[in-house]
């Protein structure tokens, strides 16, 4: 039985007791303050994989010591999910994944972010990561739709989103600004009557 295991686990694996959602090989967990060396050393090694992709918000260095400082504020509460992607084996941290812009009332809508470690990516993490924070989305917040925003050429992410069961909807052009610049993206999104089939 997994949640025996999980039982076993959680006494060795660090953070798993603490988990908010777990598969077979990763689970996710809320940031805290000691982990900011280990996260912010794998986001900084990883910069150049990461950096073609990433979101630049105006007046905030992605790689500097603010990030963290601004996902540990926001890690949980109305607006947003901000979870760790931890290696189910030994709790190391090896990605990031998100709900944020949580929209209540008649929308029941957010947006997914995320992101891998160059040393752990095309191992299968990521997809277990989304298959994760979707379970959260429809069946813990009750939500009925999950948006994620691509940049076109990003093929990888596009394949991942397609793999998990969302759906392209349309591009919106100079959408985000990535990489210091504003960029198309595309829109890929899952309801929860298309999610319940696949659970």
């Amino acid at each position: 039985m997994i949640s025996r295991r999980v039982e076993t686990d959680a006494f060795r694996v660090p953070g798993l007791a603490r988990a908010v959602e777990i598969g077979p090989r990763v689970f996710l967990r809320y940031p805290t303050a000691r982990d900011e060396t280990e996260f912010m050393g794998l986001k900084r090694a990883s910069r150049r994989f990461l950096a073609p992709w990433e979101a630049t918000p105006i007046g905030l260095d992605t790689f500097g010591p603010l990030y963290f400082a601004r996902l540990l504020k926001n890690r949980r509460n109305e607006l947003n999910h901000r979870f760790l992607i931890c290696r189910r084996d030994d709790g190391r941290i090896v990605g990031q994944i998100s709900l944020s812009s949580i929209v209540r009332g008649a929308f029941q809508s957010c947006y997914v972010g995320y992101w891998i470690g160059r040393p752990f990516a095309r191992q299968g993490f990521t997809t277990e990561a989304l298959h994760l924070i979707l379970r959260f989305a429809f069946r813990g917040l009750k939500l009925h739709r999950v948006e994620a925003n691509i940049v076109p050429r990003n093929r990888a992410s596009k394949a991942l989103a397609r793999k998990c069961g969302l759906r392209y909807e349309g591009t919106s052009k100079r959408y985000l600004r990535i990489a210091g610049r504003w960029q198309d993206h595309e829109h890929w999104a899952m309801t929860a009557e298309e999610w319940k089939p696949r659970r």
